[in-house]
C-alpha cells in the first residue's frame, strides 16, 4: 500500500514524476500528473492523496479550473501556493491550445465572435470583457482579456482597450463579454459602453467592428442588430 504514504518512499516504478520521465506523459493518469504539480501533500495525506481529492472533488481539471482558489484551499494541504501552481499550470495548457486556435480564427460576423468566444465565456459565474484584435483581413491576431468583474458587472476603461490595440497595429477589433445571469440582452450600461469604445476608435483610426454579448441564452450582436452606437 502506498497511499498514505509520502512518494518519496514509494518504490520508483510507482512514483509520478519517475513514471513520467521513463515512459512519457501517456503513462501517467490526471491525478498522476496533478501530484507532480504539487510536489507535496500533507500530515498523514501524499501528493497522489492530494490530487485524488481534488479530482473527486471538482470533477477533473475543468472544475478544478473554474474553482476559485478559496474554494481549492479548502482542501486539507491545499495552501495559496499549491492553488497558484495548479492555477498557473491549467493556464498554461489553455493558452496553448487557445493560441493554436487564434491562428486558425477569421471573424466576419457577430455569430463567428459567439463561437470563438462562448466555450470559455457562457458559464462563467462572474463577468469578464474580452477584445478581440484582427488584421486587414479579420484574422485574429489576439485575444486580450480587459476586465473581470462580479457576478453583477465590470468596469471597462477604453483606454486599455486601445493601449493593446495600438501596441499590436491592429487594423480593427471587436470585444466581447458574458451576462453571468444567462440573457444575453445589453443593458443601458452595456449600450453607452460601445458608444464610448466606438468614438475611441473613430479618434484613434482603430475601429470597432462589433461588441457581442455573450450568455447560456445566445448572444447580443451590436452589428448583427444595426444598432445606431456602431454607425
Amino acid at each position: 500500500m502506498t497511499r498514505g504514504l509520502s512518494i518519496k518512499f514509494w518504490p520508483d516504478s510507482e512514483r509520478p514524476r519517475e513514471r513520467l520521465l521513463e515512459r512519457g506523459g501517456d503513462a501517467v493518469s490526471d491525478a498522476q500528473l496533478l501530484a507532480i504539480l504539487l510536489r507535496t501533500g500533507d500530515q498523514g495525506i501524499s501528493a497522489l492523496d492530494l490530487a485524488i481529492q481534488l479530482i473527486d472533488r471538482f470533477g477533473g481539471f475543468e472544475g478544478i479550473d473554474r474553482a476559485s482558489v478559496p474554494e481549492l484551499t479548502e482542501l486539507k494541504g491545499m495552501g495559496p501556493a499549491k492553488a497558484a501552481q495548479v492555477k498557473a499550470a491549467l493556464e498554461i495548457s489553455w493558452r496553448t491550445g487557445r493560441n493554436d486556435e487564434i491562428n486558425k480564427t477569421t471573424l466576419h460576423c457577430g455569430s463567428d465572435v459567439h463561437r470563438f468566444l462562448s466555450p470559455a465565456m457562457a458559464s462563467l459565474a462572474h463577468e469578464e470583457f474580452r477584445v478581440l484584435l484582427l488584421d486587414t483581413k479579420h484574422r485574429l491576431m489576439r485575444e486580450v482579456t480587459v476586465s473581470r468583474g462580479t457576478l453583477s458587472g465590470t468596469a471597462v476603461d477604453p483606454r486599455e482597450v486601445y493601449t493593446d490595440a495600438i501596441r499590436e497595429k491592429a487594423a480593427a477589433f471587436v470585444c466581447g463579454h458574458n451576462h453571468p445571469s444567462g440573457d444575453p440582452s445589453p443593458s443601458p450600461e452595456d449600450h453607452a459602453l460601445t458608444a464610448r469604445l466606438r468614438e475611441s476608435g473613430r479618434i484613434v483610426g482603430i475601429p470597432l467592428l462589433d461588441h457581442v454579448i455573450v450568455g447560456r441564452q445566445g448572444y447580443f450582436s451590436y452589428d448583427e442588430e444595426d444598432w445606431p452606437t456602431l454607425k
